[in-house]
């Protein structure tokens, strides 16, 4: 997750906003407010709007609530 910028979209079941940008940060991670070319990854959660169409539309990766856990909890996947 080192170096690799995320934006938040939507609401996340399991954890607020600001839990989710400090693990991302604590893994070395960037948060950032808007999806651009240089976005990573979209974290979606529940009524993502605008940033999921405009991440579909850069070819960002879209990553949901449970392959973000996996992620900060070790078991991750591939980036």
């Amino acid at each position: 997750m080192a170096g690799k910028t995320f934006v938040l979209s939507g609401a996340l079941e399991s954890m607020g906003r600001q839990e989710a940008t400090e693990k991302i940060e604590a893994l070395g991670g960037k948060v950032s407010g808007s999806v651009s070319k240089k976005t990573d990854f979209l974290l979606s959660g529940e009524k993502s709007g605008s940033k999921y169409t405009k991440a579909q539309e850069l070819g960002i990766a879209i990553i949901d609530e449970d392959a973000f856990l996996a992620l900060v909890t070790g078991g991750g996947f591939d980036l």
